[in-house]
């Protein structure tokens, strides 16, 4: 990471060609320890041992042949207090469960998260956007995250959401995956146009991540417009694909909410998926 200015220093997900991972335990093994960058990360009682552990590292690189090296956060302790978990705690999504968590610690009413959830769903589903499983749980996880900066003064609520949940001591999810959620609650913030966000945190989004981020980020934009955090708002107000055109539907007690501010959030996510809008009373 040191080497290569890396944009963020999490290690865990961590991933690198297997070929620069050979290269590097080479390296380890062959210096002294002291000469490497940002040795001082690593404890002085640990540096002898570098060099013994590059050295496994590179024959389990020779001979599983992988194709990538993926870092991990975790190891025998975490592995032992998995096993004091019963069946239904094993089966849980680590990554969902951790922003769940963190969710209820931070929002204003953090079950305004599933409804958040199931409102972009919907939406997701109305306008047959393509989004692979793993997306989707990217997704999920960024609703509960959605709101845990609200605290914060409304000019940098942007910039410190996307430090909290890049930096976050998430399992299940790797680098790309932090960069979709960081960078679609920036957006949340600050508008999908604002090109303040982490340059560095753009560096490990792709094209199709930056653009799931700015769909999601302004689809959040119109919720939290309509609902203000609220519970049990987002079920009543759907915005859904109806004759090809993005339509919210706002319960006729909720039609003061059609302001010039709402038509223009729902009008730039309609752009950004190519569709005309429209508010509908109900």
């Amino acid at each position: 990471m040191v080497q290569k200015h890396y944009a963020l220093h999490v290690l865990h997900g961590y991933t690198i060609p297997a070929k620069e991972a050979l290269e590097f335990c080479r390296l380890v093994r062959r210096v002294d320890p002291d000469t490497l960058p940002a040795i001082g990360v690593v404890s002085s009682d640990r540096r002898p041992l570098l060099a013994y552990g590059a050295l496994v590292l590179e024959h389990i690189i020779r001979i599983g042949k992988p194709t990538e090296v993926v870092m991990s956060g975790l190891g025998v302790r975490e592995g032992l207090l998995y096993e004091l978990l019963d069946d239904e705690g094993r089966r849980e999504d680590g990554l969902i469960s951790s922003a769940r968590d963190l969710g209820w610690l931070r929002s204003r009413a953090p079950r305004h998260g599933d409804d958040l959830l199931e409102w972009t769903d919907r939406l997701f589903r109305s306008v047959d956007l393509d989004e692979t499983a793993e997306e989707r749980r990217w997704r999920h996880a960024a609703c509960h995250l959605s709101d845990l900066a609200w605290r914060a003064h409304p000019d940098y609520r942007g910039e410190q959401a996307l430090d909290v949940i890049a930096h976050a001591a998430f399992t299940g999810v790797d680098h790309p995956g932090r960069a979709f959620m960081s960078l679609a609650i920036f957006y949340r913030h600050m508008g999908l146009l604002d090109d303040e966000a982490s340059p560095r945190i753009r560096e490990i989004a792709s094209t199709r991540i930056l653009d799931r981020a700015r769909t999601l980020g302004g689809a959040m934009r119109v919720a939290f417009l309509v609902s203000a955090a609220v519970p049990g708002m987002l079920p009543r107000a759907p915005l859904v694909m109806k004759r090809d055109v993005l339509t919210l539907k706002l319960p006729s007690e909720l039609g003061d909410l059609a302001s010039d501010k709402l038509r223009n959030r729902l009008n730039k996510l309609g752009k950004l998926l190519g569709k005309q809008t429209a508010i509908e009373a109900i």
